[in-house]
């Protein structure tokens, strides 16, 4: 068995012709969706990169693993202590130690351990190879590379093909000899000029007068990438960005699948395309981040197509990222880790069953500290730290009737959020019942002074937001941000 797990950095569903955007980003992605799987309600369990990709890899929530965070105590893995055996778990459990357990080669290209210091990441890896750049190399440095390896090694039988892009991830950057091929292309239809006009007045890192994080500076080195977006032009400049950013990545996979059926083994090949987190694009008002634990953050694409197993069907069933590991175990006749949270959702691959969970908790505590609860029609967001966004304690929206959570309706909706908080509480009740540790990482991120991204950073975007005529929101950001003025 051969298997090419394709992980796009930054890639929302939203933006890929196979989950119905308007646009043409994505035809050699499309092609595979069309043979596969697709999971329209997929989704990281903890995000962003880093401990979206622990959980991933672990099969255990951030709340488990320790990694919920970009910094401090929460941005490592949790020390296994006197438990540890003579290897500790991941050299057994984790993903590429599974499947090097079930007789695969298991091969590696990114620089994502080095970029975020996850060394744990390379746990199972027969071999690995370090794209160079922490992230911000394009897909012209990475191919050629993966295509030599392709050459002299794809023949081969039982391995396990682990490969990173990153040209979707901020700051938008395609080769200037790239055209934009989307510059005669309409805008999403929702972004209308009233939608701008508020998100113009909105306060926050990314926000649309902010896309620098903090500010609206631009670098040279990078003319694709907007620093604020104050009209149609900044509008189209930032989704042109993005969107290209994936059309230049999906050419080079393009390459990558002709590679393979030259040797004669694309027919049979496995292939797993999928994501760390999404992108917001303009979801609560925020513009090129994945900083919430939101849908525009949260919810990942999800494409497997597995010949002899899957037909082609599209699965709307509630699923988690973690829940690949049992999966796999399953269709491999394996059998799963006990330290594992996820759950199989096999039976919708191989035979188009549903296997939906009730409800999905999902988290972030690298920009702003959140839990939702994703179920039914709704999205609910707990804020425990807002990272400057001035972002409501509770926050709900329909994603059927308002799929880019731009109308909070909370407050006509109690009994919705008591559903959700029950959720949240049955959730976090079940993981603090399952592991050893008496502490929730998330309040170790609290306690230790905040999101990693937020931390020592209001004073000068209180000047900012000065300077821009929204300085009616600095008492707010003091009064719930007292320690940032000491």
């Amino acid at each position: 068995m051969r298997v090419l797990f394709l992980d796009l950095d930054s890639l929302s569903p939203d933006h890929l012709g196979c989950y119905g955007y308007h646009r043409n980003t994505s035809p050699n992605i499309d092609s595979i969706a069309a043979e596969g799987v697709r999971f329209e309600n997929y989704y990281t369990s903890d995000a962003p990169c880093a401990p979206s990709r622990a959980a991933l890899m672990s099969g255990r929530f951030g709340i488990h693993n320790g990694i919920v965070g970009h910094g401090g105590t929460a941005g490592d893995f949790r020390h296994e202590g006197a438990t540890r055996d003579f290897s500790d778990t991941l050299s057994r459990e984790s993903l590429p130690s599974f499947l090097r357990s079930a007789g695969m080669k298991t091969v590696l290209f990114s620089p994502f351990p080095q970029r975020h210091s996850q060394w744990t990441f390379y746990a199972g890896f027969s071999e690995m190879h370090d794209t160079g750049k922490n992230g911000m190399e394009s897909a012209e440095e990475v191919t050629p590379h993966l295509l030599k390896w392709i050459d002299q090694n794809a023949e081969e039988d039982d391995w396990f093909l682990y490969v990173n892009y990153w040209d979707p991830h901020t700051p938008y950057r395609t080769p200037e000899d790239f055209e934009n091929p989307f510059k005669n292309d309409p805008l999403p239809d929702w972004l209308t000029p009233d939608v701008l006009e508020q998100h113009k007045e909105k306060v926050g890192p990314h926000s649309a007068r902010d896309i620098n994080m903090y500010d609206n500076k631009t670098n040279p080195e990078f003319p694709k990438h907007p620093g604020e977006i104050l009209d149609e032009e900044g509008l189209r400049k930032m989704i042109d960005g993005y969107d290209s950013g994936i059309r230049y990545m999906d050419e080079h996979i393009g390459r990558v699948f002709k590679a393979l059926e030259s040797k004669g083994v694309m027919d049979d090949l496995v292939i797993i395309i999928t994501a760390d987190h999404g992108e917001n694009m303009g979801q609560l008002g925020i513009y090129g981040e994945h900083g919430t634990a939101d849908q525009g953050t949260c919810h990942i694409p999800m494409i497997m197509r597995w010949p002899g197993v899957t037909t082609p069907h599209v699965d709307t069933g509630l699923h988690y990222h973690l829940d690949l590991l049992p999966t796999l175990a399953d269709l491999l006749n394996k059998k799963p880790s006990q330290s594992w949270d996820g759950q199989s959702y096999a039976p919708v691959l191989t035979d188009g069953k549903d296997s939906s969970r009730e409800y999905l908790v999902i988290s972030q505590c690298a920009h702003v500290c959140q839990r939702s609860v994703r179920f039914k029609d709704w999205l609910y967001i707990r804020t425990y730290h807002d990272g400057y966004h001035l972002f409501p304690d509770e926050m709900l929206y329909n994603l059927k009737d308002d799929p880019f959570e731009q109308h909070d309706v909370a407050e006509e909706n109690l009994q919705v959020r008591k559903d959700a908080v029950y959720y949240l509480n049955e959730w976090h009740d079940q993981m603090m019942k399952t592991m050893p540790f008496d502490v929730d990482p998330l309040w170790t991120v609290m306690k230790e002074g905040g999101p990693f991204h937020a931390k020592g950073n209001l004073q000068r975007y209180v000047k900012h937001l000065e300077t821009t005529g929204r300085g009616h929101a600095v008492p707010e950001l003091r009064r719930r941000h007292p320690r940032e003025f000491e």
